[in-house]
This record gives structure tokens, sequence and C-alpha cells, in this order.
């Protein structure tokens, strides 16, 4: 099953200069949580945006860089595909397991018409971000969890970890 994990702000806000505009620990865990034994999908810059390889998911990026092509002939925790129709072509031949897109922009709107079941962290507040998540046709999902985010000395700002699947034609 393919599905994005995001987390958002009110003005639909995903990055900031490359990262995260936010600090909240509760959503870092639950997207470790959520995609931890699957593989993650995820463009060039999100990529660069770890300081490391993530534990216990396969990296799939999609990217022209010979760099990251050579690093993934030797490391089993990095594929590597240069083109959407490579990209559609894995994901294909990997439709028996749950896959995870996480970012950025351009590869959630690539996917938007192929993605099943949505895991959507909804921040209240307005932080000024870079990079928003590209519209989606919620019309064609249903909302299937709604769970409110504990607020903390941690989690400062109201939350909700929402489930949205696909619907049935």
């Amino acid at each position: 099953m393919l599905s994005y994990i995001w987390a958002e702000d009110t003005e639909h806000h995903i990055g900031k200069n490359g990262s995260l505009p936010w600090n909240l620990p509760a959503d870092l865990a639950y997207f470790k949580k959520v995609t931890r034994n699957h593989p993650i999908v995820m463009g060039r810059k999100t990529f660069n945006s770890f300081p490391n390889f993530l534990p216990g998911r396969l990296h799939v990026v999609l990217t022209h860089s010979q760099e990251l092509k050579k690093q993934a002939q030797n490391d089993t925790r990095l594929e590597v595909v240069s083109s959407k129709e490579e990209l559609f072509d894995w994901i294909s031949s990997h439709n028996d397991e749950d896959i995870f897109v996480i970012g950025g922009s351009t590869l959630f709107s690539l996917l938007k018409n192929k993605v099943e079941r949505l895991y959507q962290t909804k921040i209240t507040g307005d932080f000024m971000g870079d990079v928003c998540m590209p519209e989606l046709d919620y019309t064609n999902f249903d909302l299937t969890s709604v769970v409110s985010g504990k607020i903390d000395e941690k989690n400062k700002f109201p939350y909700e970890f929402r489930i949205y699947d696909r619907k049935k034609i």
C-alpha cells in the first residue's frame, strides 16, 4: 500500500530552509513508529535533510545524483531511482509492502493519484515555512482516525494525528 506521511501547519507548510519549521517530538516518534521496517520514498532534498540514515528503513530516493547512485551500489539501506517511470516500476514491484512517501512536495504531487492512505499530523499554528504540502482532493478519502496529541513541555503546540483512506470505487 502506498501511503503519505507528513506534518503540516494550518497554512499547509511542511518545510523551512531544508528542515521542519517546528519542534514536535511526539510527531517524530509517531513517524518513527509508523514507518519503521517499511520503505520510505523521498526526493534528494528530503534525503539530504537527514543527518544519517533512519534506522530500520530502506531509503528510496528519486534523483539524478551520480554520487547517490554510486553510494546505493554499496549500501543496502539506499535505493536510487532516476525517473518517475523507474519510481512507478519500483512501487509496482513492491506493491505487497507498506511504502511511505515522506517528501518533498514534488513527490507528493507526482504520486497523489496513486496514494491509498494519508497519515497527516495537523499542527495548529502558522510556522512561516517555505515549502507547502500540495493540495490534495480529500473528497476521494475517508477520515478514518483522529487522535489529539498531548501538549506538554516538549510538545507545545496543539496537534492531531489524522488517517485518511482512499474511498473504494
